[in-house]
């Protein structure tokens, strides 16, 4: 097992070393050097030019350049497919049936639609759109809905479909980079508060209320999109590599190692978890105290993203499977003694 200070740490790969002094003991240190071993075995060297890569693949350096809207909301829907199921079945489905294109509503949607929520983004509330029962909260107008036109995998992605493209049309006036341009130019930070908080904030939150997209799903998607052109646009960067998406994995980490009940307030999993005290607070916190040029030297000094991300994979199935609900009984704690977190992590049942 490689030994971990929090006195001071010795960058890889030729980064520049960032020396620490030692610091008087306080309730930050013992998740710092739990979450720096996370990142040291489980986080991701290859994070940032994994995203280039996809921004490359989808197009969306050029798109962004162009003010595209159209490419941008094809990705966007695209990403937000594969929420609720794995990504393997979600992407075969797509590859046999398609997905919703901007061409394709904006091309429904010229046409005058007999139902009173497509008027706009503002009317769009309580469609209720069902694929398997084909009924919606307005039955007398579906034989001429274009909702249920795209062989999406359920109805509720045919509703988010619909509500996105509305609120790209109606609300970022059809352009989407000049809306997030505007929107961190404008972000309001609280007296003391985080600037790059308050940008994510500034994004998500009016997103937040397109059907069927939570905070998980749109920090996910928008850091990649934000990440993605850091020459042309270095403030999107900045926020993108902020972005925390909180999901029960990262949740149950900071709770079960103890970092949440030292270091924040301890809440249930849900909106608890961006607020005040919350787990993307919490790991804002520890990431501040960490230079991630030590894994990678092309990466920001403070980078909460990767961070966030680290925790992930240390948990996941798909990463390295230590710390999740299929290896740890939620009644008793974990009882793996040869975790390399150690004695250090609290191993604090999920239930009481």
């Amino acid at each position: 097992m490689i030994a971990i200070t929090h006195s001071s740490f010795i960058p890889r790969h030729g980064a520049v070393a960032v020396v620490k002094t030692d610091r008087q003991s306080d309730t930050l240190e013992r998740a710092e050097v739990l979450i720096r071993t996370v990142c040291l075995f489980a986080g991701s060297v290859s994070f940032l030019s994994d995203i280039e890569t996809e921004i490359r693949t989808a197009g969306l350096s050029k798109a962004v350049a162009e003010h595209d809207t159209d490419r941008i909301y094809n990705w966007l829907v695209t990403t937000f497919s594969y929420q609720g199921i794995s990504d393997q079945v979600a992407r075969g489905y797509m590859e046999r049936h398609g997905t919703a294109t901007w061409a394709e509503l904006q091309q429904a949607l010229k046409a005058r639609c007999s139902c009173p929520k497509l008027r706009s983004y503002w009317h769009y509330e309580g469609c209720r759109y069902d694929k398997g029962s084909r009924t919606c909260s307005e039955p007398g107008h579906i034989d001429a809905c274009p909702v249920p036109r795209p062989l999406l995998r359920n109805g509720r992605l045919n509703q988010t479909a619909f509500s996105l493209f509305l609120f790209l049309r109606d609300i970022a006036d059809g352009d989407v980079v000049g809306w997030v341009d505007r929107q961190l130019e404008a972000a309001s930070v609280p007296h003391g508060g985080d600037p790059l908080a308050a940008g994510q904030e500034a994004l998500i939150g009016p997103l937040r209320h397109v059907y069927g997209v939570a905070d998980k799903v749109l920090a996910m998607a928008l850091s990649t999109l934000l990440m993605g052109v850091p020459d042309e646009r270095p403030n999107w960067f900045k926020t993108g590599a902020a972005m925390l998406a909180i999901d029960t994995l990262v949740h149950n980490f900071l709770h079960r190692t103890g970092i949440l009940q030292d270091c924040g307030a301890p809440h249930q999993y849900g909106v608890a978890c961006y607020g005040s005290g919350g787990c993307a607070e919490v790991i804002r916190r520890i990431s501040d105290r960490i230079d991630a040029r030590g894994f990678n030297p092309a990466f920001p000094v403070d980078f909460p993203r990767f961070v966030q991300h680290a925790i992930w994979r240390f948990c996941a199935a798909d990463g390295l499977n230590v710390c999740n609900g299929n290896k740890i009984d939620d009644d008793r704690g974990c009882q793996n003694a040869y975790c390399r977190l150690g004695p250090k992590c609290s191993r604090i049942p999920i239930k009481p």
